[in-house]
């Protein structure tokens, strides 16, 4: 009897020790252009390309007892389709056309350049995150060109260890919020209106 009970506190344990490690987070953020933009193109068609640009899809851990076990990933196959499609949704909302195979037109090229989570490595929980976001933006326009980058950061404070869905509205909003920004500078429906 005693030995089954020493092997129940033992399993007990070994549960409540597991439940500090964290699990490998696969996020599927889903960024939005989140504010108005001036239209000043009039229907020219625009090729525009998305490029993932970071040198790893993990964007770095949630922390932890077992930080290595922790990270958070977002995989290029998962992201480039939703960055495109909001990419060629505010080049409409600048007043242009996407069209991908348009001879002569300007070019836009939208690169993720990072994408980072961290949290503090000191510690047992995870208690807050520091998310950013960095775009680069190529235009290529009548000889001519522009770029530019584009970020935004969040410090987030969790009372517990965020789940995949709350990373995902995280990532998801500071995705939105830099790539909002690029769009917003008038240097580049300028330059593509020429």
């Amino acid at each position: 009897m005693l030995q089954r009970l020493l092997l129940g506190l033992v399993a007990v344990a070994g549960l409540s020790l597991a439940g500090c490690a964290l699990s490998p987070q696969q996020i599927q953020p889903d960024p939005k252009i989140n504010a108005p933009l001036t239209a000043v193109g009039h229907g020219q068609p625009v090729v525009v390309r998305v490029v993932d640009g970071r040198s790893s899809q993990s964007l770095g851990t949630r922390g932890g007892l077992y930080p290595e076990t922790s990270s958070v990933n977002v995989r290029k196959q998962d992201i480039l389709p939703r960055l495109q499609t909001q990419a060629e949704a505010a080049v409409r909302l600048l007043g242009f056309t996407p069209s991908p195979n348009a001879y002569n037109a300007p070019q836009l090229t939208l690169t993720l350049a990072e994408l980072k989570y961290q949290s503090p490595k000191e510690g047992l929980y995870v208690t807050e995150a520091d998310i950013s976001a960095t775009f680069r933006v190529d235009v290529m326009s009548g000889g001519r060109s522009y770029n530019g980058r584009y970020g935004a950061t969040l410090n987030q404070r969790f009372g517990m260890a965020p789940n995949e869905e709350t990373n995902t509205k995280l990532i998801s909003d500071v995705l939105s919020d830099a790539m909002t920004r690029a769009f917003k500078d008038p240097s580049i429906g300028q330059l593509l209106a020429r």
